[in-house]
């Protein structure tokens, strides 16, 4: 009877420890996966914002054209 509680109490032991490094690891990739979200979230632009970039740059691109132009036909 003794082996059996002795048994008994080391299984629940082993499964509580278990348990804990279990949820400190879930609890690890919870924060990083926060961390990702936060990254991405301060790091890229929206579709707005790209689209105002890229209109900019087409029209950048569009006078850098036009003055090769006028400087190839003379």
């Amino acid at each position: 009877m003794e082996a059996l509680v002795t048994a008994a109490i080391a299984a629940l032991t082993g499964m509580s420890i278990l348990t804990q490094r279990l949820h400190t690891r879930i609890s690890d990739l919870d924060r990083r996966v926060d961390e990702v979200e936060l990254r991405v979230a301060s790091e890229y632009v929206t579709k707005q914002e790209l689209s105002a970039i890229m209109t900019r740059m087409e029209d950048h691109l569009i006078r850098i054209e036009e003055k090769l132009d006028r400087v190839a036909q003379r």
